[in-house]
Formats: structure tokens, sequence, C-alpha cells
């Protein structure tokens, strides 16, 4: 049988209990009403006509009146239709052949009198015989009443008994295989397989027992069939990882060591049994290394291992499944080589640069001599050559600048000279520098710089480097005849922002997280427009080292904005 049909049979036999309770008590409550009406209908009525035939024959001792035997006369008629007792109909015929004697009786005094005796016994007579009846049946109501109180209390309390054996059995018929199927799928959940469930019995239960125990067995057989693929796949895997040159460290979601490499262990500085299985902040109060691992974002390391100093490349992956965070893996790349070439590339490029820069000065000076006529008299084709010269030689020598800053920052050299300055001055300074490029485009420079502002902490010459930078470039993408603008306004943070917005055709949304990159050039720029792809690097760099930040926002057709920020000078004592 289902449980539904179980259910069903249970509160169907309950209900039936119910309506048996229900039907009994009906049964007693009629017979009740019945005995108690049969009381009151016919015994109490012949009580109540005997009463008032004694009335009439008290109310006058001499020989009755009219109205005496009237009243006399139709209380008997009553009493005669109502006739219910065994005895009752002989002796109502009695009263009925004395009350006849005492209306037609003689004058005689002593007759008469005996008449009225005679008539009061058979009145007392009859009364007597209601009144036992009376309380006969009232005996037996009382005996009904006490039998249906007693099956009803005995059918109730069964009911009651029923009801409570069910409320108290069957919720449990109902949890305890849920709950014993639950501690079953809780076992399975920790991959212990060897569970089974025995249901006796035949409904849905039973049949997810089977069901269950099946699934076990299936669940089991599985595993015992691929454990052995999934170990040698494990240990491939971990072969794979030790023979790796980058060190590697693998961490669960809490922070526990699963893995690390011989190269992790060798630039720890513990083995593989005393790291595999440890919670890694633990480890960190213990060791430099692991505790830069674990709280350090920066992309490179210098770690000092096997007695000698290296550079790593830092990197940190988050391994998720199903949208859940399941652990991470730390990865040190060795860059010391790369680390080493990216110096002397930077070494020669400023030898070089540095080298450079006397042989142009040179050239620039040469140049000077020819364009004066004092040495002599060039004709026009000459005078073109010396022009082209001369705007190459100024291209080198910005070129050789740049790559001089460049090496400046990248072998960490930069020199910054802190100062006091209104934020007035670096536009002055950059304004004039700029000027004659401005004119020969014919660009205007809007300039708006509140004398108000508060003075910002800053190098002067490395600022205003950058915001000649910044405008120049303005100049280059702009329109001739049109406008670039110059604003210096306070922040909420206290920060001073200088930014520069020119109207040209903007610059592409996916080239903006890149402008910043050493060597970037955005594609599609005339010969006059593109550059060596440092100034904004440098720029960037020059702006991070006094603790500002530099960005830019465009949009095709509407220009770009480029803007900086520098810290508020703090006022002396």
């Amino acid at each position: 049988m289902t449980i539904k049909n179980k259910l069903r049979a249970g509160i169907g036999f309950l209900f039936v209990l119910a309506i048996i309770c229900c039907g009994m008590s009906i049964y007693f409550l009629n017979r009740l009403s019945a005995d108690a009406g049969a009381i009151l209908k016919d015994n109490y009525k012949t009580v109540k006509y005997m009463q008032n035939i004694l009335t009439a024959i008290d109310s006058r001792t001499d020989k009755l009146s009219a109205d005496q035997q009237k009243t006399i006369n139709d209380n008997l008629v009553l009493q005669e239709h109502n006739i219910t007792e065994a005895g009752e109909l002989q002796l109502t015929d009695s009263l009925r052949a004395v009350f006849e004697s005492l209306k037609h009786g003689s004058d005689n005094k002593i007759a008469e009198s005996d008449l009225r005796n005679r008539l009061h016994k058979q009145v007392y007579g009859i009364m007597k015989l209601n009144m036992d009846a009376i309380a006969r049946k009232n005996d037996k109501a009382n005996t009904t009443s006490k039998r249906g109180s007693l099956l009803v209390a005995f059918l109730g309390a069964f009911l009651f008994l029923v009801a409570f054996s069910f409320a108290v059995n069957f919720p449990g018929y109902i949890a305890n295989p849920i709950k014993e199927l639950t501690a079953r799928i809780k076992e399975v959940s920790n991959k212990n397989y060897h569970q089974q469930i025995h249901f006796e019995s035949d409904d849905e239960f039973g049949e997810l027992g089977q069901a269950f125990n099946n699934m076990t067995r299936k669940l089991d057989e599985f595993e015992n069939s691929n454990l052995a693929s999934i170990l040698f796949e494990k240990k491939r895997i971990e072969t794979i990882i030790n023979s790796m040159h980058d060190a590697i460290i693998g961490l669960d979601e809490k922070g526990v060591i699963i893995f690390a490499n011989q190269v992790a262990c060798n630039l720890i500085g513990m083995k593989a049994d005393q790291l595999n299985g440890k919670y890694a902040p633990d480890i960190a109060i213990e060791n430099d290394l692991m505790r830069k691992l674990l709280v350090n974002d920066q992309a490179k390391l210098r770690i000092f291992a096997d007695e000698r100093e290296g550079f790593y490349s830092r990197e940190s992956l988050s391994v998720s499944s199903r949208d859940k965070v399941i652990g991470k893996v730390i990865i040190l790349k060795n860059i010391t080589e790369y680390q080493q070439l990216d110096e002397a590339k930077t070494n020669f490029i400023a030898t070089i640069s540095h080298e450079l820069k006397t042989p142009i000065s040179s050239i620039k000076m040469s140049l000077k001599l020819l364009e004066d006529e004092r040495i002599g008299e060039v004709n026009a084709e000459q005078r073109q050559l010396i022009g082209n010269i001369d705007d190459d030689t100024r291209r080198l020598l910005l070129i050789t600048g740049e790559l001089l800053d460049m090496a400046q920052v990248e072998t960490g050299k930069l020199q910054l000279n802190f100062g006091s300055t209104h934020p007035q001055n670096i536009v002055d300074y950059a304004v004039k520098a700029i000027k004659f490029i401005a004119d020969q485009k014919h660009v205007e420079i809007k300039v708006k710089c509140d004398e108000s502002l508060p003075k910002v902490h800053a190098d002067l010459d490395k600022t205003t480097w950058v915001l000649i930078n910044l405008l120049s470039n303005a100049i280059k993408y702009s329109h001739e005849k049109s406008t670039v603008e110059l604003v210096v306004k306070k922040r909420k943070n206290d920060e001073i922002e200088f930014s520069v917005t020119d109207h040209g055709k903007g610059i592409e949304e996916q080239y903006l997280p890149r402008l910043f990159e050493r060597y970037f050039k955005v594609p599609n720029a005339t010969s006059e427009q593109s550059g060596t792809g440092l100034g904004l690097a440098i720029a960037k760099d020059f702006i991070e080292a006094q603790a500002g930040k530099i960005s830019v926002d465009s949009e095709i057709g509407s220009g770009s904005t480029f803007y900086f920020t520098l810290k508020r000078a703090i006022a002396a004592a």
C-alpha cells in the first residue's frame, strides 16, 4: 500500500470513529428526550387532572354544585383519554362510577361522605399509580443516560487513544525514514559509499530505499574503478609540477597549502612535508617570503636564495568551480636573466642617448652658424635643407631627452626636487614654452587658473615637463584655428587638478587603457602626430612619483581630456 493510501485509510478510520461517536451521542440523546417526553406528556397530565378533581371536590363540603360537577367531569373525561399505565383504566372506571353515584346520590350525609371518601381514594390511587410510573420512567431515563454516557465516554476515550497513537506514531513513520535517509546522504557526501538502507515496507519508502542502495553501489563501483586512474593522474600532475622551473604553491579556499613543488620549497627554505597541509598564514608568521607571497601584490619580487639574489614575477590565479572560489595558485617565475637584460638595455639606452646629445648639439650650433649671414649667403634651396636639418635635429634632441628620462625612471635614479609653488607658476612656464608651437598652428590656449588656489607640493621642473607634454599633444591633435583649454581647480580631497582638453577627433575607447604604456602609439596617427610613445609613460612616472594620479577621458568626435593631480602643500607652522 502506498503512503497516500495509508494516509487516506488512517484519516478515514478516524473519520468513521468520529461519525460513530456522534451517532451514538445523537441516539442516546433522542432516547433521553423520548423518555422525558413520556413522563411529561402522559403521567404529568394525569396527575394534573387528579389535582383539579381534588380541588373541585374539596372546594365545598355539602352537595356537589353544578360547577364542581362540570370541573370533575371535564377532568375525568380528559383522564379517560389519557390512560397509559396498567391498572389505570380500572381505577378510572371506578372513579367514574363513584362520581356518578355521588352526583345522583341522596341527601343522606353519611352516604355522601362515604362516596366522597371513596372518590378521594380513587383519585389518590390514580395519582399514586402515575407517580410510581414517573419514578419508574425517571429511573429508566437515568439508566439510559448512564449507559449512554458510559458508551459515549468509552467510544470517545477509544477514539482519543487511536487519534493520539496515530498522531504520535504516524509522524515517526514518515519522519524516521527521512531522517535515516538524510544521515545516509550526508555519509555519501563525505564519499562514504558503503551505505545501505533497509526499509521493511512495500510503499514509496521501500522503493526509495532500493533506489538509494542501487545508487550507493554504483557510486562505490565508480569510485573503485576510477580511483587507480585518479591516483595515477594525481601522481603525473605532481611530477609535472615538480619538474617545472617556476615555483608553484597551491592553497585551498581556507588558506591551507595543498602542494608546493621543489623550486618553491627551495625558495621558502622548508621541506614539502613541512608545508603541505599547513595553514599558510601560520607559516608566514616566521617566514618572510611566505608573508610577502600572501600579502604583497607586487608583480616583481627580489628574493635571495641559494646564496645569490634573483628576481621573480609573482602571479596569483584563483581556482573556481561553479562560480565558487575553491582555492588559488601562486606562481613565481624566475626573471633574473630578463631583469639583467633589461638593466643592460636601460644602461645602453642611457649611454647612447647621453653620447648623442653632444654631436646633436654640435649640429644645432653649426646650423645656427649657417643661418648667420656673416658666414655667407645661402640660396632658397639651401635654406630649405637647413630648415629640414634643424627640424630633424630638434626631433632627435626630443627623442634623446625622453630616452634619458626613461632610463632615469627605469634605473630608479629619478631625482625629485620638491618644493611649494603656486599652480599659476607651473601654468605660466608651460604656456610660454609651448606658445610658439601653438601660434604656428593658430591654436588658442585658454587658461583658467584661480589665484586663490592653494600652493602645491611638487617638483616644478618635472611637473612643467608633464604639462608641456600634454599641451604639445593637445595641439598636435587639434584642428587649425581651434582652442585648447587648460583648467586648474581644487578637488574635494584637497588635491589640485590640472586638465588639458582638446577638440580633435578623440581616441577610441579600446586604446585608452594602453596610452600610458611605454612605446605605445595610437594607430592611424599622422607622421606629425606620431611620437616615440614614451612621453605619456614618462609623464605617468613623474606624476606618480609625486604621489599624484594621471588619467584620460576621450570620446570619438568630441576630443580628449588629459588630467593629473598633485598634493596640496602643507602650510608651515
